[in-house]
């Protein structure tokens, strides 16, 4: 048996500390083709993605989450949903922030397969966000994900429930 996912789950955490190099364009590439690859309800893909990298657009991020190690970051992707766009359930239960967030985790598990840090930001000041970047008015602006190479030397150990918290056969 193959066992690559498992370690690389195992391996990707939540980076809070960047070095100052910028990120291959190769290597944004396969991660942008790994997030258009996620799927989505009825297929609808629900999402955005901007690509932040320039001065302006990160300063615009960092006035919306001030924090010195997400400053670090040389390169963001900030994940929006089209709720225009998103597949909404018979009873009601809007589908496009489960969509982005399994096209985010995309993008993370291929960040650390690419050497790469990242971090799901999501408690920061969405309004903001909006209008800095002149969204419209269906675009919600989800998550903020800081993508670099980690300047923590080893990956942290991570604490998880044990099994048989989570898992119950009926």
């Amino acid at each position: 048996m193959n066992y690559e996912l498992i370690s690389l789950a195992r391996s990707r955490y939540s980076c809070r500390s960047y070095q100052a190099k910028p990120v291959e364009e190769d290597k944004l590439e396969y991660i942008k083709e790994c997030m258009r690859m996620a799927p989505s309800a009825v297929n609808r893909q629900p999402w955005k993605f901007r690509i932040v990298r320039s001065q302006e657009g990160r300063e615009k991020l960092q006035s919306c989450y001030s924090r010195p190690w997400f400053n670090e970051a040389p390169l963001y992707i900030l994940a929006s949903v089209l709720h225009e766009q998103e597949w909404v359930r018979a009873d009601g239960k809007h589908h496009g922030d489960i969509d982005v967030a399994i096209a985010v985790e995309h993008l993370c598990l291929a960040a650390t397969e690419q050497g790469l840090g990242s971090c799901w930001v999501c408690n920061f000041d969405a309004q903001r966000c909006h209008e800095l970047f002149q969204m419209p008015e269906t675009e919600e602006p989800a998550v903020i994900i800081p993508i670099g190479y980690s300047a923590v030397a080893e990956t942290p150990t991570k604490t998880r429930k044990a099994p048989q918290e989570l898992f119950f056969e009926e």
